[in-house]
Order: C-alpha cells, then structure tokens, then sequence
C-alpha cells in the first residue's frame, strides 16, 4: 500500500462519505476497435452517494473540515444541474448537518423547468433551501454572494462553512483526487501494468490538480491530460497550475510539479460550459453501446470525446495503462434529454 503513518495524506480532517476504492475496468471493445492495448476507465461514478460522481471524494476533505470547525451549515454554489452542489447536500443530511445551496444561471438556451430536472429536482427532493445567482459567469460575485447568505446564518446564530468556488481559497476538494491518484496506480500496479497516463476533464480544476498532484506525490510520472469544459487552454493551465501548487504546499512538497506538467486542451470546449458538441454526443452514444458507461453533456461527454481523439492519434503511449476518469454526471443527463429529440444515426 502506497499510504502510510507518514504521509501527510494521512492527516487531513475527512469524513468517509464515498464507496472507494472504485473500480478500474477494462474497456475491452474501444481497445480491440482502436488497436490499443490497455485501456482503462477509473469508475468514479460508483463513488456511491445520490447517484455517484466524483466530487463525493472532494466533500469528504470538505467536510472533514467542517466537522473539525464545528460549523453547522454548509454553504456551496454551482450551475443549476451542478453535481458539486447534489452530493454537497447529500452529504449534509448524512452527516446530520443544514446545507443552503446557490444554483447559478451559467448554460444560456436550455429548455423551461431546469428546476424539475436532473440534479436540481434532486437538490429538491434533499429538502435543502435554493438561492438563485442570476448572473452567469461570475465565479467571484457568486462566491460573494456566498458570503453575504453566510452572513445571515451567522446573524441567526448560525455557525456557517463556505465552500468556495474560485480558486484563491485552499483547494480541499482537490485532496479527494490525490486518494483517486494513489488508487489508480495500485490498482495498475496489482494487474502488473504501468500507469502510463490519465485523462480526467478539467473545470473548477479540483480533479486536475488532485490527479496530478497525486501522482507526483507517489512518484509516478504520468502525464494527466486535462480536457477543458469551462475555460480555453491558457486559462485553465493557469488555473490548474495556481491549484497543484497551492496543493503541493498544503502537502509539505513545493517543488513537486512544474508548470510543464499541467497539460490543457480546449479542442473539444465547443461554445463553453453546459454546451456540447456533435462530438460530445457520439462520444456520449459511443461509451453507452460499447463500455455501457453513462456519460454526461457538462464534463463527462466532452471529456471521453477528448479521451477517443487522443486515442487515435496516438497522442497516448501504447506501453502502459491509460486511464480515462470516468468523474459522473448522471443526474444532468436527464436535463438535456431534449439533444435526443430528434432520430439520431445508429
């Protein structure tokens, strides 16, 4: 086992809210239909918790923290079919705590009764108060606004815990990725194949910069291909690179990446969040009907089209194990069902 006494891993504040580790299955047909011979998906959708999907590992450092803190109210915000903020309020009432959520209006053009779908009727269903954020992309003034709702908890006697968007404030969530990263590579080790590179989508960057964190952490030298589904390339770089390096610290390392280890690529962004493309779509058709893996239109989708492109053209090195992150999003499907409205090719 790679994790000991002495890793200071270790002694992070968590609570145990997901099922891990998560399996690393073979996807035996995109390998015999590519050519490649190990394939893999890191199942993080299994991670159990109101339907699964990765950030159920970045709550648990979350929440380790707001019971070490004594908080009793957990506040977050997110797009309106945000996951984030689904097993943020899941994880609330598990752990017996309140939770009040900001859902924001980042994806222009989607259908009427956003709110009867997908994660937000879930968000409904966990019984927890709504706030609306109407502005789009903002991630500073929804953050603010954040503050300004904690403020009146505070005010009722309340004691609240934020948890942050943006990413100047430390990235806890991204702790949860370094506990995916050392699974990964026992899991490649017990079936005796070397990691030979991850490919994870990349938005908020928590996942990113836990991945690649994480793996730099326990020695390994894979690259992680980050797929972009919010910001260009430059931007995201900037930002995962900002995120690793505040981990690294947080971890006693500060030297354990460069910037040329952050890899972004925005090829497959399309017009930006919530928006997919053609691409995203058969991408989304194609792990169905050949892996029966489940993907989404916001991070998911996009990031396996990414995945399939890398694939063929050889960009992924054929003498070890890559692994697609496989990070969830069930729930948000539900809420573009209308992309399949129209008789698709089979």
């Amino acid at each position: 086992m790679l994790m000991n006494e002495n890793d200071p891993m270790a002694h992070f504040p968590r609570a145990i809210l997901s099922h891990a580790p998560t399996p690393l299955e073979s996807m035996h047909n995109i390998m015999r239909q590519s050519g490649h011979p190990h394939l893999y998906v890191k199942r993080d959708d299994t991670t159990g918790l109101a339907m699964g999907g990765n950030k159920a590992r970045q709550l648990e450092y979350y929440f380790g923290a707001v019971l070490a803190e004594g908080a009793d109210t957990v506040l977050i915000t997110g797009a309106v079919q945000s996951n984030f903020v689904r097993q943020c309020a899941a994880a609330a009432r598990k752990l017996g705590l309140a939770c009040e959520v900001q859902l924001e209006d980042r994806v222009q053009g989607m259908p009427a009764g956003q709110m009867e779908k997908g994660n937000a009727l879930l968000d409904q269903i966990l019984g927890v108060p709504i706030h609306r954020f109407e502005v789009g992309e903002d991630e500073d003034g929804a953050d603010n606004n954040l503050e300004l709702i904690a403020d009146g908890i505070r005010a009722r006697g309340g004691k609240p815990y934020v948890i942050h968007l943006g990413a100047d404030h430390p990235p806890h969530g991204a702790l949860g990725y370094i506990d995916s990263a050392r699974e990964i590579i026992e899991q490649t080790n017990a079936i005796g194949i070397p990691l030979a590179a991850v490919v994870v989508g990349s938005g908020s960057a928590a996942s990113h910069a836990g991945m690649l964190g994480g793996l730099r952490h326990y020695g390994v030298d894979a690259p992680v291909h980050g797929i972009c589904v919010r910001r260009n390339a430059e931007l995201q770089h900037a930002r995962v690179l900002k995120r690793t390096l505040k981990l690294a610290e947080m971890l006693g390392k500060p030297n354990l990446i460069t910037a040329d280890d952050v890899i972004t690529n925005d090829d497959f962004i399309g017009e930006g969040y919530g928006k997919p493309t053609p691409g995203t779509m058969i991408a989304i058709e194609r792990a169905a009907r050949e892996e029966t893996l489940i993907l989404d239109p916001v991070y998911s989708g996009k990031a396996f089209d990414g995945f399939l492109s890398l694939v063929d053209d050889h960009t992924l090195p054929r003498d070890g194990a890559v692994v697609y992150v496989h990070t969830g999003g069930t729930p948000g499907l539900f809420a573009y069902a209308h992309l399949w409205d129209v008789p698709r090719a089979s």
